[in-house]
């Protein structure tokens, strides 16, 4: 029972978005604004510890 890992404590950490594939690296409004929501995604599940 001690030392047992919970499946959270297991899970990987999330990992920053990248880039959308498709993007040209133009600075698009669409890619900055779809990596800037999935950018607060990703904060959101760093902050809740998932």
């Amino acid at each position: 029972m001690f030392g047992e890992e919970s499946p959270q404590s297991r899970a990987p950490r999330p990992q920053p978005p990248s880039a959308p594939g498709d993007c040209c690296g133009g600075g698009c409004t669409l890619c900055i604004d779809l990596h800037e929501q999935a950018l607060q995604r990703y904060q959101q599940q760093l902050a809740a510890g998932v």
